[in-house]
């Protein structure tokens, strides 16, 4: 995307942020109470902070279009018009006049926490982040601002935004020929498959009501619960739908809230969802900036079941909800004043296509973080020694766990304490604490993580201290997760025996900061097919086993539902493959490229969905790119989207050996086939 940039202004800081959990009981002014400004519809008044740059243009020529209702933009310090509308210097200039609603940012990943804060400043009631590569520490610091005021409500980063499909606003750029009005409340953290999703509906007739993104990002503004919340008591809402993924514990968030409210309510309104990321190995980075399980939390097979668990009908392919939710809706206006649980349990059987699967060798194993974000044990002892902390590799089987992470649900930092060296969930705890912490002496969280660990009272002093150590190298160097293996030394001091360093890459790719640490990688060391897919801004990661069947996806979360869903067909994937949002011809060829250069692949699986980028133009691109390489490797492709039609028509008229669906079952059993038959 091309943003219009900010000046640069020195960051700013202010208080910690709270734990944030749904509750019925009485509170103070907080930022839940912001949870009403998600509802938004024909009367939302919408700025745009960034509003001359390409993108912003583009994007509001089409919402206009499509009945949006927008008030102006900002340009700082630039007084004008653009697109007929307002230009204003400030977002406070354009509060006084133009009292909006809400706010769409599209700057880049660099200039949104400044653009945030200008927004919250201004107490505009909801700020919409689209921007990708935004710092994590930039958003933990202003997530500590969010915590402390009860006016702006945040969705995003790295989101596609937030629409109402029967008022017709469109905050972000989502495509809009999926869209149709109706009574479905879908939110997702992946754009893809929420498209996917969205597009799934429209086609049963079903249509939409509200669809919320969480967004791909480590720390979201609005989650799977806030979301939940909104569409309990949204009239227009009368099926929901949930998209989660690997990386945090907003589904298990979810799945507590689920449970709650079946329990509570007499006629619940029916809930479907998925979650990707049941095939993604341990260790590794699926393409979004969250998608990543920080030590001791679940994993996708984890929160599946306690969705499951909770009255969730799951579904293994998003465009199984369609069907799914009008069957479920159905059976619940014909048994009017009834409890919906066995009405609901009766159409699981039916809709649950989700088989069990025994976690494959790739699953069991620990694979090597190969993307640039983590560094090697040796040059992580070097930066602990630095600070004092003495080092050795030499474990032993009373090691403990130690951990300074991101906390998804506080929104904050946090300390993870496990009373075993492998960061045991069961024996693991969270010890959130504010971002504006300086010192750990003294505190009750060192005091807390000192206690859960049987630490003697002896050493809750050093341990502190190495806490604080840890905090500033997490802190100075935007680390993302730092875990550690520590034990006692036979004179009773502490002494890390172990340690996984992980850093965050949007504050050098976009920002620039940290050279020095990422300096630190050896593309050497990596495996070839990733690093030559990494230059062609392709996320490619080769997974383990026989692999017959290579994968080429356009959108992370979209991607980790291929390798699943194929799987649970029988497939066995050689590859996760995310092109990014949008798939051109050109990233087409690079990752039709790196996926032949694979022997064990007999057949190549292209499911794109066209969103953003129309399903002809992808269709042409597949095409040319198949010439171009010659290739002799069978390809299946599954259209789907805006011109679906006339994508699948050139490709089955092509001549080539490529073969075209846009049902994904059919498309799925069909890879499979060819790639046994090779």
């Amino acid at each position: 995307m091309t943003f219009h940039a900010l000046p640069k202004r020195a960051p700013r800081t202010s208080r910690a942020p709270l734990t944030r959990r749904f509750t019925t009981s009485p509170r103070t002014a907080s930022y839940a109470d912001t949870l009403p400004n998600l509802k938004i519809g024909a009367h939302t008044r919408v700025l745009f902070q960034g509003f001359t740059g390409r993108q912003a243009t583009a994007n509001v020529k089409e919402s206009l279009a499509w009945g949006t209702k927008i008030v102006g933009g900002v340009k700082p310090g630039v007084e004008g018009e653009h697109l007929g509308l307002p230009v204003f210097p400030s977002v406070k200039a354009a509060q006084d006049k133009a009292r909006p609603d809400a706010s769409a940012i599209y700057v880049p990943g660099n200039q949104t926490a400044q653009a945030i804060e200008e927004a919250i400043e201004a107490e505009i009631p909801l700020v919409v982040a689209v921007a990708e590569h935004v710092p994590i520490h930039d958003i933990l610091r202003i997530h500590s601002m969010l915590q402390t005021q009860s006016k702006t409500r945040l969705v995003g980063a790295n989101c596609p935004g937030i629409i109402s499909a029967i008022g017709k606003c469109r905050i972000g750029f989502q495509p809009l020929p999926c869209f149709a009005p109706g009574t479905v409340g879908i939110v997702a953290k992946s754009g893809t498959l929420s498209y996917e999703t969205v597009a799934s509906t429209t086609r049963a007739g079903l249509g939409q009501s509200l669809c919320i993104s969480m967004g791909g990002d480590v720390l979201a503004g609005t989650n799977f619960v806030d979301a939940l919340s909104i569409f309990e008591h949204d009239p227009d809402t009368q099926g929901i739908i949930l998209v989660g993924e690997i990386g945090g514990t907003a589904e298990m968030d979810a799945a507590a809230w689920i449970q709650d409210y079946r329990r509570r309510t007499t006629d619940p309104k029916p809930i479907m969802a998925l979650v990707g990321g049941l095939e993604a190995p341990p260790g590794r980075i699926m393409g979004h900036a969250g998608a990543w399980a920080a030590p001791g939390e679940p994993d996708a097979e984890t929160k599946y079941k306690a969705l499951e668990r909770a009255g969730a009908v799951m579904v293994n392919h998003p465009e199984k909800f369609g069907d799914g939710m009008k069957a479920l809706l159905a059976s619940r206006s014909m048994r009017p004043g009834t409890n919906r649980v066995s009405g609901l349990n009766t159409h699981k059987r039916s809709f649950h296509t989700m088989r069990r699967v025994t976690p494959s060798s790739r699953q069991r194993q620990t694979a090597g973080q190969i993307r640039s974000l983590y560094i090697k044990q040796i040059q992580a002892f070097d930066i602990l020694e630095q600070k004092g902390i003495s080092v050795s590799p030499t474990r032993s089987s009373s090691d403990v766990s130690v951990s300074i992470t991101v906390d998804r649900t506080a929104l904050s930092p946090c300390v993870i304490a496990s009373t075993t060296s492998e960061f045991d969930p069961a024996q693991s705890q969270k010890f959130p604490f504010p971002y504006t912490q300086s010192t750990f002496k003294g505190t009750s969280v060192a005091a807390a993580a000192a206690s859960h660990l049987g630490l003697p009272s002896s050493s809750h002093d050093e341990f502190a201290g190495f806490l604080q150590s840890l905090w500033e190298i997490y802190k100075g160097k935007e680390a993302f997760n730092l875990e550690t293996q520590v034990g006692l030394t036979a004179a009773g001091s502490l002494e890390v025996r172990g340690a996984r360093f992980g850093f965050d890459d949007a504050a050098f790719r976009s920002s620039g900061r940290q050279q020095d640490i990422h300096k630190l990688r050896n593309t050497a060391k990596e495996v070839p097919e990733e690093v030559e897919a990494e230059k062609d801004g392709i996320v490619y990661i080769k997974l383990e086993g026989e692999g017959s069947v290579g994968t080429l996806v356009n959108g992370a979360g979209l991607a980790m539902n291929t390798v699943d869903a194929l799987t649970i067909h029988g497939g066995q994937c050689a590859n996760f493959l995310d092109t990014g949002g949008k798939a051109t011809s050109e990233t087409v060829k690079s990752s039709f490229r790196v996926i032949c250069s694979d022997t064990r692949v007999k057949a190549i699986f292209v499911n794109i969905f066209g969103g953003l980028t129309r399903c002809d133009m992808i269709a042409e691109g597949i095409i040319l790119a198949f010439r171009d390489l010659q290739m002799k490797v069978p390809v299946v492709v599954r259209l789907r989207g805006t011109n679906e039609e006339l994508g699948q028509k050139m490709i089955a008229e092509s001549g080539l050996p490529l073969h075209a669906f846009d049902g994904f079952e059919e498309a799925a059993k069909k890879v499979i086939a060819l790639a046994k038959s090779q």
